[in-house]
């Protein structure tokens, strides 16, 4: 057997946003690792727990706290949490609602909190565990007409640094903030070939694969990311240089 079949062995993992793109990729990369994964997401994650032999499904709202209470209530022990679920608006900011706004906040950077706090209070308890928030590149680089989405992910990232300082050694808390990535999220399949030539402007000169972010993750929850806290990793072509 491939040690990289077993290295999550024994090891029972949450991913939220687990129904496609970068939450998808990363459940199979972490069950191919041999984790038990359990999914979480707003839609329905049939399609991911297909590919998992029928893994189990919890339906969450992120930026709502007693859903996700509920989530966590549900799983139970966990060593692994990866929250990947998040929005975003296109809009330029003299036109963007505040509702908009607001929106963009509760999902990508409120849902980071209560995901994380809830992942944290059953870590702190048994004394181990990893959290993955997945960020942007946007919360490093900023870009016109994405001001919330810029704000909601730049602030993951400080939320991350902020709590791998507060538990550690026993929790290891990272990020991953991944430029450009085929996913529905970024709808690149309906983009332009103007706007997807734009994306692709980075030194590796294309799209990322979801595949590509989600062995990031793997990497920091496996063993050989033991020295890794509060640190924000960007699978980006190269675009953010840290």
């Amino acid at each position: 057997m491939n040690p990289s079949e077993t290295m999550l062995a024994g090891q029972r993992a949450l991913v939220t946003g687990a129904a496609s793109g970068i939450g998808q990729a990363s459940a199979l990369a972490l069950a191919a690792a041999g984790a038990e994964v359990i999914l979480a997401d707003k839609a329905d994650c049939g399609e991911t727990a297909d590919r998992l032999d029928g893994a189990r499904q919890i339906r969450v709202d992120v930026s709502e706290a007693g859903s996700v209470t509920g989530m966590f209530d549900i799983a139970g022990p966990l060593d692994i949490v990866v929250n990947s679920a998040g929005m975003l608006i296109e809009s330029p900011i003299l036109d963007m609602s505040a509702e908009d706004f607001d929106r963009q906040i509760a999902v990508n950077l409120r849902g980071s909190f209560l995901v994380a706090q809830g992942a944290l209070r059953g870590m702190s308890a048994q004394g181990h565990g990893r959290l993955i928030l997945i960020a942007s590149e946007l919360g490093v680089l900023g870009r016109p007409d994405f001001s919330a989405y810029c704000a909601s992910k730049a602030g993951v990232i400080g939320l991350t640094r902020a709590l791998a300082r507060e538990f550690a050694p026993a929790v290891h808390v990272n990020c991953v903030a991944p430029g450009p990535t085929d996913t529905p999220l970024l709808d690149i399949g309906s983009m332009s070939p103007e706007w997807r030539a734009k994306e692709a402007q980075n030194p590796l000169q294309r799209i990322g694969t979801p595949d590509e972010i989600a062995s990031a993750v793997a990497w920091l929850a496996s063993p050989g990311a033991s020295f890794m806290t509060g640190q924000t990793i960007c699978p980006s072509g190269g675009a953010v240089m840290l």
